[in-house]
């Protein structure tokens, strides 16, 4: 074959890949997404883990793109899916302490791709509020922690006959705590590999192998997830993206704004559109998934979100997205914490930059409150210089903190005190602080509020608003008998 020949065909060849990503595109794929449960995303094989054992997940890595890059923006489930759902940052929407809900008149991925013809499911958890923001066409909830698979082929089902797209949101409630699911007897707890933040005993070791043990059974799911799009025969139709939410519920990773409490796995395979096995280094956030969704699906958003769309990324026309991620933590109104202990934090995926906005305060949550294993860590730290380092700095934290996230991704060597790093903190203070002003997030005042926005505050009210307009009618009706006898 000639020069000219071979370079015509080549070009053919380019020209083919190139249509077909187009009309992959202009198919409108379905849009399907699984979150897991505080899930520390270097706890995944294809994420560095040693130990872990994730096929599933490792082998969708090897079909999609990477992310090393992810964040969310709050270390508690309920706002970051409230974020993740609406695009909005968590002060914006009103959701921003855990077990919370959003400000009514919120609109959702629901009403964003409602106008482009898609049917919207949640199946799994749910943790957001109220329905008037998430209605969902159809919701099947976890039956007594197991993802209900069979609603999931009913919904792909009626979306098939109907010939509509859809957006399907899968959320497991693994690995949360109490780590009961799977065979813990697969990791030899001696030769795991224990994170530097923790106290290196027995009883931390076998707790990993728990929770070890429910993120493999989590991966199961995820793998179930995967065959029942591969049997529908809607793999190649779909747009799949595979989330680990925030990180696991021992010290440093949830509840907290170090990277291991916000950094995120996150995976999209696109067949025929995004390259397998590729990585990426941009910075994404949770809140930019449902803006990415609408563009995919060929639509605009039907009004103001936070995030922003990183579909040339996915399509490779773009490396890179966001200068910075941000993030915030809100322990008031949580399970056993403190009445207040307020955390924000800015990363350019280098450094990660924390402001404690009551470094007075002692940060208390359930771990510090119930926790036999941390128990031991304290009583552990008294003659332990390890121990006492760990849960001394667990709950007594400076106002400000420095982390290299590059060479120290554990958060372990605090920089924000040497002189030779100035410049990096006024930079990112800086930008924090625009970030907090554009929210509307006024740090303290804010986490004094946080208790209005629980959703069982909302419950209240209501109940509160349904009793005095039972009261009002009762009244009501007693004048206007007392009238009468008159």
């Amino acid at each position: 074959m000639s020069l000219i020949q071979r370079t015509i065909a080549g070009t053919s060849v380019l020209l083919g890949m190139t249509a077909a990503a187009c009309a992959q595109q202009a198919e409108r794929p379905n849009l399907v997404l699984f979150i897991a449960d505080d899930c520390s995303y270097y706890d995944l094989g294809c994420y560095g883990s040693p130990d872990s054992r994730t096929p599933n997940i490792d082998r969708f890595a090897s079909q999609g793109m990477r992310f090393t890059r992810a964040y969310q923006a709050a270390p508690m489930s309920s706002p970051t899916r409230h974020c993740l759902y609406t695009g909005l940052w968590p002060v914006r929407s009103g959701a921003y302490p855990n077990h919370t809900r959003a400000n009514r008149g919120t609109r959702s991925v629901v009403h964003q791709l409602h106008p482009q013809g898609y049917r919207v499911a949640l199946v799994g958890k749910s943790h957001v509020a109220p329905d008037s923001v998430f209605p969902w066409d159809v919701y099947a909830p976890s039956q007594r922690g197991e993802i209900d698979f069979d609603a999931v082929r009913r919904f792909i089902s009626d979306c098939e006959k109907d010939s509509v797209p859809y957006c399907l949101l899968v959320a497991t409630n693994q690995p949360h705590t109490p780590w009961d699911k799977g065979d813990a007897s697969q990791f030899d707890a001696d030769k795991l590999t224990i994170p530097p933040m923790y106290v290196d005993i027995p009883q931390t070791r076998e707790a990993f192998t728990r929770y070890l043990a429910e993120i493999n059974y989590m991966d199961g799911e995820f793998g179930t997830l995967l065959g029942i799009l591969d049997e529908k025969g809607q793999a190649d139709k779909s747009v799949v993206v595979y989330l680990s939410e925030q990180g696991n519920s021992l010290p440093f990773a949830k509840w907290t704004c170090y990277d291991a409490g916000v950094h995120s796995a996150c995976i999209v395979r696109w067949p025929g559109v995004v390259q397998a096995g590729s990585v990426s280094d941009a910075i994404v956030e949770y809140l930019d998934i449902v803006p990415t969704f609408v563009d995919i699906a060929g639509g605009k958003p039907s009004s103001e979100m936070d995030g922003e769309s990183f579909k040339e990324v996915l399509t490779g026309r773009k490396t890179s997205h966001k200068e910075y991620t941000f993030a915030l933590q809100t322990t008031r109104g949580i399970n056993a914490g403190a009445p207040c202990y307020g955390i924000r934090s800015v990363s350019d995926g280098h450094y990660r930059y924390i402001v404690n906005l009551t470094p007075e305060a002692t940060f208390k949550n359930v771990v510090t409150s119930n926790s036999p294993l941390f128990k031991e860590w304290q009583r552990l730290a008294t003659t332990d210089e390890h121990a006492k380092w760990v849960t001394e700095r667990y709950q007594h934290r400076p106002a400000t903190e420095l982390y290299d996230v590059t060479a120290d991704p554990y958060c372990m060597n605090n920089l924000a005190g040497d002189k030779a790093y100035a410049d990096i903190v006024a930079r990112l203070d800086k930008e924090l602080r625009a970030w907090m002003a554009r929210c509307g997030d006024e740090g303290q005042p804010t986490e004094m509020q946080a208790l209005k926005h629980l959703a069982r505050k909302q419950k209240a009210d209501k109940a509160g608003r349904k009793n005095q307009k039972g009261n009002a009618a009762q009244a009501k009706k007693k004048n206007k008998k007392q009238h009468k006898q008159q």
